[in-house]
């Protein structure tokens, strides 16, 4: 059983598209993905500094355009239920990742993704600047009771990663509190993002993506998609939509979709760009799989071949084979 992840906000660098514009076609993508999105995608992954990316209106597109960049170079875009046939794959993303995931899927097209994602950052960034709150993370420690005493401080446990991570998002006089009295056995790490994420403070942001949603018309999947929410692993566009826009304001479960990884028997992971943290928890977490991070065009070879073992349909489209408009079945 292959995974194919794709990370949410905080894995993206300054620089990553740089590489990916020397691969045939990918400049021209890139524009369209631009249009769709409503951001000079080619400027901001080439040029931009760490501040101006952090932005979470131009992280997530960006972090999205950079997975379906990498999918489609992998033959898994567009979705199709050929991909699945005669293979073994599933597919998830942490937050923001989870609409990547979607749109491999394929109860998302690549431009209806660019277009919710882009919406959803601009929404968050509005929400954030409303309220002064953050989120800090928490290393170590058990994970029950680290949760209860951050909910006891009037806080959420608003990432639960597994591999010892929490994260604890509210008010920054509630985090203020949480570094005078951290919870025994735990360490902190303050993270620099714009607001508390997957909490209350989100959910205008949520009800923003309400108010669009009925206007989505979802695929039909080709692979199932576990979700943020519970760990479940889902197999309808239309549930799928509506978990998106729920997400927003409700805590990442991370530590269920490994549990259901495990569950499924998931003997491989790749992890689309930009990679590295979630096939770090991965190493942590689903001990004797393969894993590939790919974070340059020079990884895409060694998950290729993971690719032709789960996905012998998808392994056999030319990497340049997607059409300029993508399309789900």
């Amino acid at each position: 059983m292959l995974a194919i992840l794709a990370p949410g906000q905080g894995a993206q660098t300054p620089g990553q598209l740089r590489p990916w514009l020397e691969l045939d076609g990918v400049e021209s993508r890139l524009r369209w993905y631009s249009t769709a999105a409503g951001l000079d995608l080619i400027d901001l992954g080439c040029e931009a500094d760490a501040d101006t990316i952090r932005d979470t209106a131009v992280a997530q597109p960006l972090i999205v355009a950079n997975g379906l960049l990498a999918a489609e170079q992998l033959g898994l875009l567009p979705a199709s239920p050929a991909i699945a046939a005669g293979g073994q794959a599933l597919v998830a993303g942490h937050s923001v990742g989870e609409i990547t995931a979607a749109a491999i899927a394929g109860s998302l097209t690549p431009e209806a993704a660019l277009l919710f994602v882009g919406l959803r950052g601009r929404a968050m960034a509005e929400a954030s600047a409303r309220t002064p709150t953050g989120m800090t993370a928490l290393l170590g420690g058990d994970p029950e009771e680290i949760a209860t005493a951050v909910e006891a401080l009037g806080l959420t446990a608003a990432n639960r990663n597994g591999a010892g991570q929490i994260v604890a998002a509210g008010t920054l006089a509630d985090l203020t509190r949480l570094a005078d009295t951290p919870p025994p056995g735990a360490k902190l790490r303050p993270l620099s993002v714009a607001g508390a994420f997957h909490t209350q403070h989100m959910a205008p942001a949520r009800d923003a993506l309400r108010a669009v949603a009925p206007g989505i018309q979802p695929g039909t999947p080709a692979l199932g998609q576990l979700s943020n929410a519970d760990g479940a692993l889902v197999h309808d566009g239309a549930d799928l939509v509506a978990r998106l826009v729920t997400q927003v304001a409700a805590p990442v479960r991370w530590d269920l979709c490994l549990a259901a990884m495990r569950e499924a028997g998931v003997t491989a992971v790749i992890e689309l760009p930009p990679a590295g943290t979630l096939a770090g928890i991965a190493r942590r977490e689903l001990r004797g799989t393969k894993i590939v991070a790919v974070k340059t065009p020079a990884d895409l070879d060694a998950a290729r071949e993971l690719v032709a073992e789960h996905l012998p349909a998808a392994a056999a489209v030319p990497a340049q084979a997607a059409p300029l408009v993508g399309a789900s079945s």
